[in-house]
């Protein structure tokens, strides 16, 4: 089975070696980039076209909801997944409405990150339980 190619996209560094760390241990998943801001993000996809890119709402130059804007139009095939420590459903409503295949709170990850990702990669949504009225799991 190929693997699905992962594009990272957080301004914390210990936020993204934890996540490229556990994402390492699982064949199923291939770390292929790394950004750290919005502009970036757009760059990366646009150059690595990942199967899915991780992305925080609080970036730096360009926030999440700007880069993922830009994103749908030059990597229309990258599925977006939204990992934030935004807990706002107001955000999550306006990240899904944006194309977004899922939104995973950090305050969550270690149950939802892996499970999310499984689903965004065959096409499904995913929504952290927190905010799960906005949009069914499957």
């Amino acid at each position: 089975m190929t693997p699905t190619r992962i594009l990272l996209v957080d301004d914390n560094e210990a936020w993204l070696a934890l996540v490229s760390g556990i994402l390492r241990d699982y064949p199923r998943w291939q770390v292929v980039g790394e950004a750290r801001d919005g502009f970036e993000a757009i760059q990366r996809a646009n150059v690595l076209r990942p199967d899915i890119i991780l992305l925080d709402v609080g970036l730096p130059q360009l926030n999440g909801f700007q880069a993922a804007r830009k994103i749908r139009t030059i990597s229309p095939t990258s599925r977006i997944l939204f990992l934030t420590q935004f807990t706002d459903p107001e955000g999550a409503k306006l990240a899904m409405m944006l194309g977004a295949a899922g939104y995973v709170c950090k305050s969550e990850a270690a149950v939802d990150l892996l499970p999310a990702l499984e689903a965004v990669s065959q096409g499904d949504c995913f929504v952290s339980k927190t905010l799960s009225s906005l949009s069914p799991r499957k």
